[in-house]
């Protein structure tokens, strides 16, 4: 490390943990442009304007995109494995299978291993399902409703779309009925519990009670 670099903030240069480096774009590989074309158009991902020869798309609340096109990656195809985070694992596959796309079963992660079907108590990051396209790239479906701590910086609460806005503040309201209950009370003050219960689940700090 040169001694500048080391230096850091001291020298008026910006620690590399503090440089804002945003995913994008990631590269998938395929057999087949227009095939793969028409399966993430079949999913409901948005069709982006790209360069000639580069087909981008990207998911309903997405901030990251996929492309796909010949000679940009030497990577096999089928070879690609991802995740798609969702925030109902059911209504996601009900509207897989309306759309005619073949998507595995729901299953939850056990402590031998996957099991079929939803995750009993519905915790976050434990059901999951997996939809493959056709050259056989992997994607794995996960149902998170209340992140990890620490996986959102800074305490930011942001939503990608209005739908998954909407999964939020029913979850909230939903916990907010079960803290009425204990209270015992109607509670006049719920949109100041339901920000601290939306902002609880993305940063993963201990919900209002």
């Amino acid at each position: 490390m040169s001694p500048r670099s080391a230096q850091g903030d001291a020298s008026g240069m910006s620690s590399i943990e503090s440089v804002d480096m945003k995913l994008e774009v990631i590269v998938i590989p395929v057999s087949d442009v227009e095939r793969a074309k028409a399966f993430y158009v079949r999913l409901g991902w948005r069709l982006d304007q790209t360069p000639p020869g580069i087909v981008q798309l990207t998911p309903h609340g997405s901030g990251c995109s996929v492309q796909f096109g010949t000679g940009l990656t030497s990577a096999a195809p089928g070879s690609a494995t991802a995740y798609l985070i969702v925030s109902d694992i059911e209504v996601t596959h009900n509207a897989l299978v309306s759309a005619g796309v073949e998507v595995g079963d729901i299953f939850h992660v056990g402590p031998d291993g996957p099991v079929d079907g939803l995750d009993p108590d519905r915790r976050s990051y434990v059901s999951r399902a997996t939809l493959r396209d056709p050259d056989g790239n992997t994607w794995l479906l996960q149902e998170i409703t209340s992140r990890l701590p620490g996986r959102i910086e800074g305490g930011l609460t942001s939503f990608g779309s209005a739908s998954d806005l909407t999964s939020a503040l029913k979850r909230a309201a939903a916990a907010h009925g079960e803290h009425e209950k204990r209270t015992g009370e109607r509670d006049d003050d719920w949109p100041d519990w339901y920000a601290a219960y939306l902002v609880s689940e993305q940063s993963g700090a201990k919900p209002p009670e």
